[in-house]
């Protein structure tokens, strides 16, 4: 498909612009009541799913890796599990075709942040336009209102929160580390991914090759030991 332009971007930033001053009124007229508005809990940020359930989720995180992102495809297609990935901006700018195919095999998109920036050192401004910019860059390319954001590296603060509910997102966490992008160790992200399953649980992992590895013997635990792997969105609503 055809790559994103640099007029595209331009325009996109100037759009964050315009939403900024509009974001600000918000704020000044409605006092930080965001809750109430939205009916999301900006409080707190969400780390597991739904525990009345034998839900699991795999979540990948997107900034690096493009290289491994086939071979986990594949992987995912024949356990017939989906996925959500957590998409960095920036990635997608130039990996247009690469985000297609992973949203046209079915799997769930989520925010990332433009920049894997750090979150919780970011003020109002800072928040929003990583947040606003990827959600508008990623919908220019799919089409899709993504309400999902893993904040990068897992750092957050209270405005972060804020800003993500004015934008109607949910922040996600983790419940469980594969720590695949230090330890390049395929038995050690089996481990983490596999020791002491609970319903609910919601697994961080990125395109490595050991992860790639790694992947089809943790989707087959799950599924022999009686969890159904599903989407970020699916695993953490109460219906």
């Amino acid at each position: 498909m055809k790559k994103i332009s640099e007029k595209l971007f331009v325009n996109v930033v100037c759009n964050v612009v315009i939403a900024l001053l509009i974001v600000s009124v918000f704020v000044i007229s409605f006092s930080g009541d965001i809750t109430s508005v939205f009916g999301y809990d900006y409080e707190k940020a969400i780390y597991r799913g739904d525990e009345t359930k034998n839900n699991v989720s795999v979540m990948i995180n997107v900034y690096w890796g493009t290289e491994y992102i086939d071979s986990m495809l594949e992987t995912l297609k024949e356990h017939d599990v989906k996925a959500t990935f957590f998409i960095g901006g920036s990635w997608a700018a130039k990996n247009e075709d690469v985000l297609v195919k992973i949203a046209e095999a079915g799997h769930e998109i989520g925010s990332h942040g433009y920049y894997h920036k750090d979150h919780a050192k970011l003020d109002f401004d800072g928040n929003y336009n990583e947040i606003y910019v990827t959600h508008k860059l990623i919908k220019q390319i799919l089409g899709v209102d993504m309400d999902l954001f893993a904040p990068p590296s897992g750092s957050f603060s209270k405005t972060t929160l804020k800003v993500a509910s004015q934008l109607k997102y949910r922040t996600i966490m983790w419940s469980k580390d594969t720590i695949d992008w230090r330890d390049k160790d395929t038995q050690l992200i089996v481990k983490r991914a596999t020791s002491n399953v609970k319903n609910g649980e919601l697994v961080l992992m990125h395109p490595t090759k050991n992860t790639a590895d790694a992947l089809g013997t943790i989707l087959k635990f799950y599924i022999e030991n009686g969890f159904k792997v599903v989407p970020v969105g699916e695993n953490i609503t109460n219906e």
